[in-house]
């Protein structure tokens, strides 16, 4: 399979392999100089902005399915619209994660690092703000939904996109 008939978007409760999403992304194609990938996992303490941080027992994810895979591909369409890059790859898990599992990983080629380094941080940026997930903390006082951060829509806007989710 070659990687443009590869999923460019996953969901999935199962985890993932860093390294064989990498492979497979960029598998048979000559082109490419650069990878870039973000892994991002479940802390262990959720950080409010004003607030000490507290401790987190297990984080549920829940997503409109259909929904939530056509707004991410609707994402890395941008993403090649705005750099030079070659593929990307989004696979967000959801279900009920523990602290230090993965929780979501976005993958860019390209033949230079500079547009793949801002692809997949663009990438990230957008995901954090625009993505239809709710997230929700168990903690020993309780669950609780996480709301959007003022620092996320922030990160968003520096790349022109007004965000109001925070």
């Amino acid at each position: 399979m070659s990687p443009s008939q590869l999923a460019r978007v996953r969901i999935q409760t199962e985890d993932f392999d860093l390294s064989q999403e990498v492979a497979a992304l960029r598998a048979g194609d000559h082109r490419v100089g650069a990878v870039c990938s973000f892994v991002g996992t479940v802390r262990d303490r959720n950080v409010k902005e004003g607030e000490p941080a507290g401790h987190v027992q297990c984080m549920e994810l829940e997503h409109y399915p259909g929904m939530t895979e056509k707004a991410i591909e609707a994402m890395i369409d941008e993403a090649h619209r705005r750099f030079d890059i070659y593929g990307a790859r989004v696979i967000h898990r959801v279900g009920v994660l523990q602290p230090a599992d993965q929780i979501v990983l976005v993958v860019v080629t390209s033949a230079h690092r500079g547009e793949s380094f801002q692809a997949c941080e663009f990438l990230m940026d957008y995901l954090k703000t625009q993505a239809p997930f709710w997230k929700k903390e168990q903690t020993p006082q309780g669950a609780q939904w996480v709301d959007a951060r003022v620092s996320d829509d922030a990160a968003l806007a520096r790349w022109g996109i007004a965000s109001s989710n925070a």
